[in-house]
């Protein structure tokens, strides 16, 4: 038997009774509001307050919610707007004694604890739209149940950087998502969590508005006038969820996904004005000092390459081609109209944006409030594949590890069968590093996360951390690499079983360690050179591995001083070695000898950043400076004119050779990455990398696996993966402080065949404070 509204009222007035509580005021007006609906004819839905809500009401209340099930409310919404005096426990209760008939949940995180929204996250909820402006969460992780739930809204949660890898398994039915003005930026993480909603088809993480002389207005996706419209201002955005929404509209599976200002938007209601600052107020261990986007706003002309500001927005007809509006047309044809973006996610900001979310989600319909068109689909698709690479080596397709190890052992069986000594043991026509490159390809594509970890060192009786500042990996033994501290001290360490190898104090004599070098003919020794100018010879196999009370000098070999030093580089016979700093000059020792050969003077207009020799010749080596040049040398022509000079818009960072010394990878300040010739120094490649326009954006760049690959890492910034070859990037990897509330700045980056190895320091840190060096295992790129 149905429950009538009238009876449910009665029946909550005797359950108050029961508990000796006086009925809520909030409750009953719902319940009144919801039988002035039924006698209208309407949908007859009840809205409970949160905010109205006390510890004693609750008791009351979850007696009438085990009667909503058989009465006549069809659904019922949940709200928090404010600051609630509401224990958190009992919020998840009443929510969970709704059950199926919960419709709308809107909450404020500020109002409830960490162990509230965790809850929520592991178990989910049975509402059909979600609106959640958190201020707590990090890495978004909802992998609780949430199998009605076809709308979610967490726009304004203001630390959300990334996502769980698990995140939005159990959400089979979501079909509409807004992250607007969160602070998520990676491409690719974000594409494979989001790639798990099979049902979505609108996303949106900025709200693209117009605006003329005379009017600012959200844009209609059909392109038509609408004087019903209400004409906002820009710091008033309305969003999914809200009370002024039209629930009935947005419960209803059977939208049009073709009008999506209607869908995410009511004009002809009231817009909210969201606080913004109510997200930010905890200050607890699990709030994240987010950084702010580059920019709030920026013309619509500029994100979509080829749409004049001067120019409407067209439509597509029937036939696929494009036509403009009449009435829209005429509305503003003596108007000049300009197209921005307000409440941008960081994400918004990446190059290529729209065309790699379009390309990576092929069943979204609409993005930012922008329907997806034939056209833009063509376009993204060819965007893509200019500056994207899917997975390593043009690889089209995911492929199990398993399934090419079958491959290469059936081959391998062939051949042997075969019994051709000439017959290469790879398939016709391909490289010797088929299968090598082919594992990697399927490794990476196998997670888009990379497994991060700080490298928690033991073995050294030390009673502080360590506090790097450069490191280097070993030439010929992978598990090995040495790094220095600001404090002076020198650290060879195995990094994968975390134990320290040798250890050499500073002993007062070396400041920061700014250079080190390994020997590559003599794989135990490596060059360490400090800030105030010392500059050492250590063999580790003569270092102890233990810090003991005597501090002898290891037999170390100590070579006349180079002042401001900030670069050490062994020439490939472990003849020589030249030194670089805070200066224009460049210093040339024997290593044998332990003599200083020559000093070269002014061989730039600025400081030398850093130097390097060739690979494979002795006498070559490159500079680069904040001068804007970069310069190759040769010893045997008395280094008085470089061979050739390379410059660049901006200072130089660093520059390194290929691993064949076919090129010279250049990395000046604000992401400009290029690589030349080395014969030559003509321009091979520019890496289409997008500037922050900062002159703080220190770039450092690297080869990896060979010339294959370079990784290019940005003081805060990704690092980004591309490759050598086309430019394409391949894939951007997110760091994140320790502890939350300290972002990530890069001070060194190096690459090997089988991580991403970076050191990585909190932009915040205190002296106190350890810096660490962060391993990124991004599997092997082969070859």
């Amino acid at each position: 038997m149905v429950i009538d509204i009238e009876s449910l009222e009665d029946r909550y007035i005797d359950f108050c009774r029961r508990h000796d509580v006086l009925p809520n005021s909030s409750i009953l007006s719902s319940l009144f509001k919801a039988e002035v609906k039924k006698s209208n004819h309407e949908p007859c839905s009840m809205e409970i307050l949160i905010d109205d809500l006390k510890d004693v009401d609750i008791a009351p209340l979850l007696d009438l919610c085990m009667n909503l099930d058989t009465s006549e409310i069809e659904a019922v919404d949940v709200r928090n707007e404010s600051s609630s005096v509401l224990n958190g426990e009992y919020a998840l209760s009443l929510m969970r004694a709704i059950n199926q008939k919960l419709r709308v949940v809107h909450l404020q995180d500020s109002s409830f604890g960490k162990d509230f929204l965790r809850d929520i996250s592991q178990r989910g909820l049975a509402c059909q739209v979600l609106t959640l402006r958190c201020s707590r969460f990090r890495k978004l992780n909802l992998m609780g149940e949430f199998m009605h739930i076809h709308t979610l809204n967490l726009d304004f949660s203001s630390s959300l950087t990334s996502f769980q890898e698990d995140c939005f398994n159990c959400m089979p039915n979501l079909m509409r998502l807004s992250m607007c003005d969160t602070q998520i930026t990676n491409l690719w993480t974000t594409v494979a969590a989001l790639s798990k909603l099979p049902s979505l088809i609108e996303l949106r993480f900025q709200y693209l508005q117009y605006c003329n002389d005379a009017v600012t207005s959200f844009i209609p996706s059909s392109g038509k006038s609408d004087d019903t419209a209400d004409f906002s201002p820009l710091d008033s955005v309305p969003f999914i969820g809200e009370p002024h929404t039209d629930t009935t509209e947005l419960t209803d599976p059977n939208f049009n996904a073709e009008d999506p200002l209607r869908n995410f938007y009511s004009f002809d209601e009231e817009v909210i004005n969201p606080d913004v600052q109510s997200m930010v107020e905890d200050s607890s261990d699990d709030s994240e000092v987010g950084f702010t986007s580059r920019h709030h706003k920026y013309w619509f002309a500029d994100v979509f390459p080829g749409w004049s500001s001067e120019v409407p927005l067209q439509n597509e007809n029937e036939d696929g081609e494009e036509s403009l509006q009449g009435a829209f047309t005429d509305r503003i044809a003596d108007v000049s109209m300009k197209y921005m973006s307000c409440h941008a996610s960081p994400i918004c900001y990446e190059k290529h944006y729209r065309e790699f979310m379009i390309a990576s989600l092929p069943n979204l319909k609409n993005l930012d409030n922008m329907p997806i068109r034939k056209i833009d689909k063509e376009r993204a698709t060819r965007i893509f594949s200019q500056y994207f690479e899917y997975l390593p080596y043009k690889w089209k397709h995911k492929e199990s590890v398993v399934s090419i190890l079958q491959k290469r052992e059936i081959k391998s069986g062939h051949n042997k069968v075969q019994s051709s000594k000439h017959r290469p043991s790879y398939p016709s026509g391909k490289s010797q590093y088929f299968y090598t490159r082919s594992l990697s390809a399927a490794k990476l594509g196998s997670s888009t996360w990379p497994i991060l970890h700080p490298l928690s060192l033991v073995g050294c009786e030390l009673d502080k951390g360590f506090h790097p500042r450069q490191f280097e990996y070993h030439p010929s033994d992978s598990s090995l690499m040495v790094f220095g501290t600001l404090d002076g001290e020198v650290v060879v360490i195995n990094h994968e079983t975390e134990h320290i190898v040798s250890y050499i104090p500073s002993l007062g004599a070396m400041n920061s360690v700014l250079g080190l070098c390994w020997l590559k003919k003599y794989p135990s020794k490596l060059i360490a050179g400090s800030d105030n100018g010392s500059l050492k010879l250590y063999d580790i196999h003569h270092i102890p591995r233990k810090v003991t009370g005597i501090h002898g000098n290891f037999g170390c070999v100590t070579f006349d001083e180079f002042d401001q030093l900030t670069s050490v580089h062994v020439n490939s016979t472990d003849e020589l070695f030249l030194a670089s700093g805070y200066s224009k000059n460049v210093a040339l020792y024997d290593i044998n000898s332990g003599k200083r050969l020559q000093v070269f003077t002014d061989m730039h207009r600025g400081h030398i950043n850093v130097v390097k020799f060739a690979n494979h010749s002795q006498s070559i080596f490159a500079t680069s400076s904040f001068d804007h040049d970069v310069k190759m040398w040769d010893l045997r022509q008395k280094p008085i004119h470089p061979c050739f000079t390379v410059s660049s818009s901006r200072g130089n960072v660093m520059v390194c050779f290929s691993p064949d010394d076919q090129y010279i990878l250049a990395s000046a300040v604000d992401n400009e990455v290029r690589q030349y010739q080395a014969v030559d120094g003509r321009l091979h490649l520019v890496f289409d990398i997008a500037p922050t326009e900062s002159s703080q954006n220190y770039t450092r760049s690297y080869y990896m696996n060979g010339r294959d690959y370079i990784i290019s890492g940005s003081c805060d910034e990704h690092i980004r993966i591309c490759c050598a070859q086309t430019g394409r990037r391949l894939r951007d990897i997110s760091l994140e402080g320790r502890n939350l509330g300290n972002s990530i700045f890069i001070q060194s980056l190096r690459g090997d065949p089988f991580r991403i190895n970076l050191l990585a320091s909190s932009s915040h840190a205190n002296k106190d404070d350890s810096d660490d060096l962060r391993p990124c295992r991004f599997h092997s790129m082969g070859g």
